[in-house]
């Protein structure tokens, strides 16, 4: 069976990788796809390199290496980044050397943050083209009102362009008269422009996402005719938009500006459609790739597109037919009150936006990376992350660490108050004792003890005494056991409340404690009485 992407190129459309990341390099699954012929070139943006560096431990080892020395997320994301895409060039260079340099190509973005600032857009681009230093490199650079300008000076200067985010048509117009510009100042200065490469790329599916958007507003308020007639113009938008941009293509290029430049050496800037996935999942997977099959363009694919053409895909070149229904679509679509004018407009601002928000939070994941790094310090650390499987959430692990040690610790710090309550209530009963034995010598017993005092005493008076301090002990012991209770009960009720610690078991033991006790003291006084009530009796 044959390769639908092999096909592709056949007809003259070159399919592209929309994705990279470090595992895909040093894997060498990168390199069988162009081996076999799958892929021709590769483009990058903040968004991808956001979920690569986010998604595993590829990065961690030069990550860590940068922090260690002080490099800014700034600086370190740039040298991660231009380190696959260096690798990446390598990956394709027999692609560039076999095509003459017509393909192969590797696309860098310049920072979404520069987007409306030509200077700097100018300036990093340059340095760009100059860090990375291979030929098959391209520079992406935004299709912004500002970016045009770059645009030219780019080209002017000799370095490969992809301009991105396009949408429409007016706009399309400005990308090939900049790329035209350039090409004619620097043939001016007597420089080559036949090594010089550029794309112009056209997003495609975020058309019909933001059209169809506006459609389900008009079809809530629309009758049932109205209603069919609007969703016959659903999905369809996106499509008519690229095949005019491709009219408008072949018209430049076939005028004698271009002619001219061409004889000297010049390229196409051949458009490159780009999001050709298929947001929709009413649509099929493979919806635009087989609408825009044209000669003289690419169409770069993220990786679940491309698997899914090369297993059901049929190549046929269709962008030419029907382009008199693409122009009435566009005029329907005014007709009914949506403006392609403000829907473009809308999804460059939008584009940009989205690009520049993915870029911000790209830089705050590798500054998060980098102190983990400088912390857990060495590649010791990222060896150790890479076997060892990571929890679910690793996040509330020091909370729940924390809170064991401060249970253990106040388990701890309660105990000694219990002891001391003890004590303290020993003393309380002590003078109590003490009387009692007074109150046994006053009845004729010597204070050196209650056993001698038994032994020596022999009248009636002295084992009365005797009787009513024992009496008295056991009263005074009893009220000591109350306090001790009421006070531990009180000490620990307090605690629980005021600090949330659970004192059930602590409770529970001394409640145990207790029931010992009382069944102990409840003992003493009856003993006393019977013993009285038959010294009595005899």
């Amino acid at each position: 069976m044959t390769n639908p992407l092999l096909e592709l190129q056949r007809l003259g459309q070159s399919p592209w990788h929309d994705n990279i990341r470090r595992q895909l390099l040093t894997s060498g699954a990168l390199k069988r796809m162009v081996d076999d012929g799958d892929i021709t070139g590769l483009t990058s943006n903040p968004t991808i390199f956001e979920q690569a560096i986010a998604a595993g431990h590829d990065y961690d080892a030069q990550l860590q290496s940068l922090a260690r020395d002080g490099k800014s997320a700034d600086e370190i994301f740039d040298a991660l980044a231009i380190t696959d895409i260096r690798d990446a060039a390598d990956a394709f260079a027999p692609v560039y050397a076999r095509t003459g340099g017509g393909d192969g190509f590797v696309s860098i973005e310049v920072a979404p943050r520069w987007a409306n600032d030509t200077a700097r857009t100018i300036d990093e681009a340059r340095r760009l083209w100059k860090t990375v230093a291979k030929p098959n490199l391209m520079v992406k650079i935004p299709a912004t009102a500002a970016g045009i300008p770059a645009i030219e000076e780019c080209i002017a200067d000799g370095l490969n362009i992809n301009i991105t985010l396009i949408f429409a048509l007016e706009r399309y117009d400005e990308v090939m008269n900049a790329y035209l510009a350039g090409l004619e100042r620097r043939r001016a200065a007597r420089r080559p422009i036949d090594r010089i490469a550029s794309v112009a790329s056209f997003f495609v599916s975020r058309v019909d996402t933001e059209v169809d958007k506006r459609l389900d507003a008009l079809l809530a308020t629309a009758g049932p005719d109205q209603a069919e007639q609007l969703k016959q113009l659903k999905g369809r938008s996106a499509i008519a938009n690229a095949q005019l941009a491709y009219v408008r293509f072949r018209k430049k290029f076939a005028e004698g500006r271009y002619q001219a430049l061409a004889a000297a050496g010049a390229r196409l800037q051949r458009p490159l459609w780009a999001s050709t996935s298929t947001k929709n999942p009413a649509y099929p997977d493979v919806y635009y790739v087989e609408a825009l099959i044209a000669p003289d363009t690419v169409d770069t694919m993220p990786p679940a597109t491309i698997v899914a053409y090369k297993d059901h895909g049929h190549p046929e070149v269709r962008i030419e037919r029907n382009l008199d229904q693409a122009t009435a679509l566009m005029q329907r679509l005014a007709d009914i009150g949506i403006s392609m004018d403000d829907v473009t407009k809308k999804l460059e601002v939008d584009g940009v936006a989205s690009f520049a928000k993915s870029y911000d939070s790209l830089i705050a994941t590798v500054a998060a990376a980098a102190r983990e790094a400088v912390k857990n310090g060495g590649n010791a650390a990222a060896a150790a992350r890479k076997s060892t499987p990571a929890p679910k959430s690793t996040a509330t692990r020091p909370t729940v660490a924390r809170q064991e040690n401060v249970v253990a610790k106040r388990t701890a710090a309660a105990r000694p108050r219990k002891a001391t309550a003890k004590k303290r209530a020993t003393k309380r009963a002590a003078p109590s004792a003490a009387g009692a034995r007074r109150g046994a010598a006053r009845a004729g017993t010597p204070g050196r003890g209650t056993s001698r005092a038994r032994a020596k005493a022999t009248s009636p008076r002295a084992r009365r005494g005797r009787a009513k301090a024992s009496t008295s002990r056991a009263r005074t012991t009893a009220s000591a056991g109350r306090t001790r209770r009421k006070t531990a009960t009180g000490r620990t009720r307090a605690t629980a409340t005021s600090r949330g610690v659970t004192t059930r078991g602590r409770r529970t033991t001394a409640g145990a404690r207790t029931t010992r006790r009382k069944r102990t003291l409840a003992q003493k006084p009856r003993a006393g009485r019977t013993s009285t009530r038959r010294r009595r009796t005899r």
